[in-house]
């Protein structure tokens, strides 16, 4: 199959330029960068190994052009975006006659004077070029090369989408649902500059294609947005980067019209934060999410997972709450991460006398038998009695233990001792002694190696796998501890450990380590953990740099968060429901997923930020993904395909990492999710007012809308439109109050407001 272009359409020939396109010729040479309208054609048989090309250059005015038996009527249009340097763009072809069979077209840039040392972001897919040391290991991966297991080894990720740290081919091919936002950009801090571009899902013929390519010898790279999405020769299915492509091209016919629609950013940029803090500020301005669809209040999920965790998770023989179904050791028992010791928290404040009996059970039965050795949690366990130090599938990882587990359970274990004393509930010397062996652990860690690690041996206490932010949530636990222990030199780590995390990580655009089933490819679930911690340490010292770094985190992590609505595939099972994806948040770049919430947190740590500074994009943040929890849950009021209720999926696929066929779907899983709804709907208030400065925010599934502002109240209409009462928490104070810091447990017999299903209510809040 040949593709040879006719005259007048050879990328020589002179084109004069449409309005606006000499500012954006203007900005593309400053940039060192030109772009180009591609035609390629593939061979499906072939895994769509590229078997043509012509290319025209980008910017000129409307054309004809003669493709291979087709003719082209070609139209740009370029839009400055007042205020900035940004261009919207939309090109529009149509196939005027003729057809172009198994092809894509797109635009790529082409940026000379190109470094590998460019920061490339592809949010929620790929940070830093994803440019580390990676092995093919299939999932669930473990390193196990002698070379790479120690405590000072640099980050090892697995087989994903990456430019190449070596030499070879370096390139990058993407779905535009593999993100949470449509975009890719990247930054150059020899120039101090940065570029994003950003579009949309896609259009009439599906989901586009993003990617960059690196020449040879790395000088020159190439971007690139494609309708429809065609990989050549690979794409991604989970630990493997060179699956055979899957993708159909488009075989375009007479009269067939298709548009392409982006936004071209140019901007100044003095460091890396530079980069995240531009893409915070447009991350919804061309994907704007639809207005919020309340479906199920927090009061109805916590009634329907207090009575599933009950029916489905409790052990009565031995006295503790599970992961899972508990087919095997992982569904049994982990600490924190997935769950165990973290869901009896929400329990504990919300359930009723028997489940709060059974949380005490829990307690019971995991002090002291469930500390390893070394002094850390043991990592799991199976059947009530049986304690197990790591991944016991793979013999040689079979005592390694994720640290992340312990911090977990460390931080939310102490939350509950806070708990238990509001609730009038003893603490028991048990309890206290062991879980301050943990503590001394994580200590004597952090005094041993000046890190936290990954992976650290349930026996010996050693480092297996070093590096990453794993312990995140660390200096936050023990910031607790330092409190409830009285214990200075708990407070002394818990600074040491964020200022290192900092400098290390947030300041490189890097968090890795937090789940222990995809190695240190980056993730949410450690940045998120950072947030609280960098928090935790404002509010202990008083110190306004840990707001600051707080601040940079969250537009860093905001990458993770999706911040549109996807459309799905119009039979799939999410699509029937109506999910709206904006708020779910992607799990790592190995695990290409959005999930429901932050695993496993409720996001108080961006309601503290906002409360300290006043910055909005923290509390929308936080809403985005509260609100967006319910719709996941499967309710007897409001079903999600045949999930079972109470039982909620931890994916929500956007992407085809697992095939398309799942894309939109749900599984028959239990999963950390429901712990993350939980802990959202005690800790995050329903709704959020601040009477002086007429701020109410509805996080959970209600409608607020102000009705009356004078100069002495605030009135608020309270609207339930979902099918069932609601029970809301309502939490309002002035500005004044918000500079304090929260109590903890601070929605403990607070107000609450109840609402039938249908009905308003009018709620009067003073300003003084």
């Amino acid at each position: 199959m040949r593709f040879d272009p006719a005259a007048p359409a050879s990328s020589a020939q002179p084109y004069a330029l449409l309005q606006g396109g000499a500012e954006m010729a203007r900005q593309m040479d400053q940039w060192d960068c030109h772009g180009r309208l591609v035609f390629n054609q593939y061979d499906y048989d072939r895994h769509n190994s590229p078997v043509s090309r012509a290319e025209f250059p980008l910017g000129s005015k409307p054309a004809s052009v003669k493709l291979s038996g087709s003719r082209w009527a070609i139209s740009t249009k370029v839009v400055p975006v007042s205020g900035s340097k940004a261009l919207d763009i939309t090109i529009r072809l149509q196939c005027r006659s003729g057809q172009l069979p198994q092809a894509a077209i797109g635009v790529e840039l082409v940026f000379n004077h190109w470094s590998p040392a460019n920061y490339v972001l592809m949010p929620a897919a790929v940070y830093n070029g994803n440019r580390f040391l990676a092995r093919k290991i299939p999932y669930s991966p473990k390193l196990y090369f002698v070379q790479d297991i120690g405590p000072d080894k640099p980050v090892i990720i697995t087989d994903v989408p990456r430019l190449n740290i070596g030499e070879g081919v370096s390139r990058i091919q993407e779905r535009s649902g593999s993100m949470a936002v449509p975009a890719i950009g990247f930054h150059d801090a020899t120039a101090r500059r940065g570029f994003l571009l950003f579009t949309r899902q896609g259009n009439s013929l599906g989901d586009y294609g993003l990617g960059i390519e690196e020449s040879r010898n790395r000088e020159q790279a190439v971007i690139r947005l494609m309708t429809p999405v065609v990989r050549e020769l690979h794409h991604y299915r989970i630990c493997d980067a060179e699956f055979p492509s899957q993708d159909r091209p488009h075989d375009f016919k007479t009269g067939e019209t298709v548009e392409l629609s982006f936004r071209l950013d140019f901007f100044s940029a003095p460091k890396l934060q530079s980069l995240f803090d531009r893409f915070a500020g447009q991350r919804k301005l061309l994907t704007t999410p639809a207005a919020a669809h309340p479906v199920l209040p927090y009061s109805a999920c916590l009634d329907l997972q207090e009575e599933k965790f009950n029916r489905d998770n409790f052990v009565p023989q031995h006295g503790y709450y599970s992961i899972g179904p508990r087919q095997n050791f992982l569904q049994d028992w982990q600490i924190g991460w997935t769950g165990g010791m973290i869901s009896t928290y929400p329990l504990l404040f919300a359930g009723g006398v028997e489940t709060r009996q059974r949380v005490v059970r829990n307690f019971d039965w995991l002090f002291p038998n469930g500390l390893a050795p070394a002094g850390f949690f043991w990592d799991a366990g199976r059947n009530g009695t049986e304690w197990i130090g790591g991944d016991i599938r793979k013999p040689h990882t079979g005592n390694w233990h994720l640290i992340r587990k312990s911090g977990d359970g460390v931080y939310f274990i102490l939350k509950q001792f806070h708990l238990m004393e509001q609730l009038g509930l003893p603490v028991k010397p048990a309890w206290h002694r062991g879980l301050k062996r943990v503590v001394d652990a994580l200590v004597k860690l952090w005094r041993t190696h000046g890190q936290f690690g990954q992976f650290v041996h349930s026996i010996t206490g050693e480092i297996c796998v070093g590096g990453s932010t794993s312990g995140a949530i660390i200096p936050a636990a023990l910031l607790l501890a330092a409190d409830y222990y009285g214990e200075p030199k708990y407070a002394q780590v818990a600074a040491e450990a964020g200022e290192r995390f900092y400098q290390e990580y947030t300041v490189k655009g890097l968090s890795c380590g937090g789940p222990g089933d995809a190695l240190q490819n980056p993730d949410s679930e450690s940045w998120y953990a950072l947030i609280e911690s960098y928090v935790a340490l404002y509010e202990s010292t008083g110190r306004r740099v840990w707001l600051r770094r707080a601040a940079e985190t969250v537009r860093q992590f905001s990458t993770w968060v999706v911040a549109y609505d996807f459309q799905f595939p119009p039979q799939s099972t999410f699509a029937q429901a109506g999910i709206r994806t904006t708020g779910s948040v992607y799990a790592n770049t190995q695990n290409k997923h959005s999930a429901p919430g932050l695993c496993t947190f409720s996001g108080l740590g961006l309601l503290k930020l906002f409360r300290a500074t006043g910055d909005r994009f923290h509390l929308d943040l936080l809403r985005d993904i509260a609100f967006g929890l319910p719709q996941y849950l499967p309710h007897p009021r409001r079903p999600l395909g045949t999930a079972k209720p109470g039982w909620m999926c931890e994916r929500v696929n956007l992407t085809d990492w697992e095939g398309a066929e799942r894309i939109g779907e749900t599984l028959q899983m239990t999963t950390w999710a429901e712990t993350s709804l939980m802990l959202t709907a005690i800790e995050i208030p329903g709704l959020y007012v601040q009477p002086d400065q007429s701020l109410v925010v509805a996080f959970d599934n209600i409608l607020a809308e102000i009705t009356g502002n004078t100069a002495n109240e605030l009135i608020v209409q309270l609207r339930n439109p979902t099918p069932v009462d609601a029970t809301v928490r309502i939490f309002a104070e002035n500005r004044r109050a918000a500079r304090q810091a929260l109590p903890e447990n601070y929605l403990l017999g607070g107000r609450t407001e109840t609402i039938t299903a249908g009905a308003t209510k009018i709620l009067r809040f003073p300003k003084k």
